[in-house]
């Protein structure tokens, strides 16, 4: 009987190490999994090629921004930062920034890098400053108290921007402002006065 329950024991020791084993295995095997299924896939959705030099690249990514009602935080020959604000509930503050890098190309042209990312914001009542991150200019402290009570505004959530449509929109603002394009081409010339009619009786 003795050697029947080592037996036994042995058995049930096993099939708890491999229970062990395969939960190990498992979880190897999320933490190798790429973060919400980053994988650096082939698709350009952050960047474009212009052929253009990276700074009249940004620039033209400048007044894209600007004539979308962007302000523009800062602005470099080779890069732009800007914010736009949006308040989609009275209590929900949304800001959207929007980074846009231009970087040259051997063949002359450029390639525009734009990333953007959005940030939310909710008022909550709080005792002291709530100090919160604004990526464009980092940590500051917004001590807002609406309507006299001592709710602050406080960031509850930031994502990058991954829709498709929303860069490509963005891009073709871009190319749109471009020198050659309709806002860089001067109008074309009046056409020529046409002769005075001739009136019959006088030929």
């Amino acid at each position: 009987m003795p050697s029947a329950k080592r037996f036994h024991r042995s058995i049930a020791l096993a099939v708890v190490l491999a229970a062990s084993l395969a939960a190990c295995s498992s979880n190897r095997s999320k933490s190798q999994a790429p973060p919400l299924g980053e994988v650096f896939g082939a698709e350009d959705t952050y960047s474009r090629s212009f052929p253009v030099v990276p700074a009249v690249a940004c620039e033209a990514a400048r007044r894209a921004l600007l004539g979308q009602g962007y302000l523009i935080g800062r602005m470099a020959p080779e890069a732009v930062e800007a914010t736009k604000n949006f308040q989609p509930e009275s209590d929900i503050h949304t800001q959207l920034a929007v980074r846009t890098t231009c970087v040259p190309k051997a063949d002359g042209g450029s390639i525009v890098f734009i990333n953007a990312v959005q940030e939310r914001y909710a008022l909550k009542a709080q005792s002291s400053s709530a100090s919160v991150g604004v990526s464009m200019i980092g940590s500051v402290s917004l001590p807002i108290p609406i309507g006299g009570s001592n709710a602050n505004l406080v960031r509850v959530g930031s994502n990058t921007v991954q829709n498709q449509e929303f860069y490509s929109r963005l891009f073709d603002r871009v190319d749109f402002y471009l020198p050659g394009t309709p806002t860089d081409t001067p109008p074309p010339p009046e056409p020529d006065t046409p002769p005075d009619p001739v009136i019959r009786g006088q030929e």
